[in-house]
């Protein structure tokens, strides 16, 4: 089911390359091995925010949908205020699932002082992998212009594990999902497995 006001389309990622969708469409040259759909990851889904709760998560649903229809499972979902330890907290207990190979967390990546999602997740050690920040902002200006300088949309690998933070926007989320998250997530867990 579709969230309210959603302009997502349900399509398999699998439907899409066979079909020449525009997932590949952004990258032209890269191959089958790079931007691969061949197994499902197991994922984490978390939501900060002091407004809204898991029954009116509508960045949470359509990020479960976009990641369940991309062929994924959804192992672990939460919604946690906009606090630094209690981010750490749940993130810290989802590493600790072996099974675990990816997480996105929505919101808390803007500049207002309750924004403190990237904070949270650089103090838990690991690499930031700078490029999907500047992916996604380069993205964001098509659609907004200038206001995609206040996106810090951020990527780090913890415990060798891929850890998304994506804005709490429906439409933030459906970029980073759609163009950058999907695409490459298999790619990523398997480099950052070696």
């Amino acid at each position: 089911m579709t969230p309210p006001g959603s302009n997502y389309a349900p399509t398999s990622h699998a439907a899409a390359l066979s079909a020449g969708g525009s997932n590949q469409a952004s990258a032209p040259s890269a191959s089958r091995h790079h931007l691969g759909f061949s197994r499902p990851l197991a994922f984490g889904v978390l939501t900060t925010s002091d407004t809204h709760t898991e029954e009116d998560d509508e960045s949470g649903l359509l990020v479960k949908q976009m990641l369940s229809e991309g062929g994924h499972r959804i192992a672990h979902y939460a919604l946690v205020a906009n606090s630094v330890a209690d981010i750490r907290e749940t993130v810290g207990k989802w590493l600790e699932d072996t099974h675990l190979e990816a997480i996105v967390t929505i919101g808390g990546t803007g500049v207002s002082s309750r924004d403190v999602t990237v904070e949270a997740l650089a103090g838990m050690g690991g690499k930031v992998l700078e490029g999907f920040g500047d992916l996604y902002r380069v993205l964001s200006y098509e659609e907004v212009g200038p206001l995609a300088v206040l996106s810090r949309a951020s990527l780090f690998a913890i415990q060798n594990r891929p850890v998304f933070a994506v804005p709490g926007s429906e439409r933030g989320c459906r970029l980073a999902l759609g163009k950058l998250i999907l695409p490459a997530a298999e790619h990523l867990v398997e480099e950052l497995a070696r």
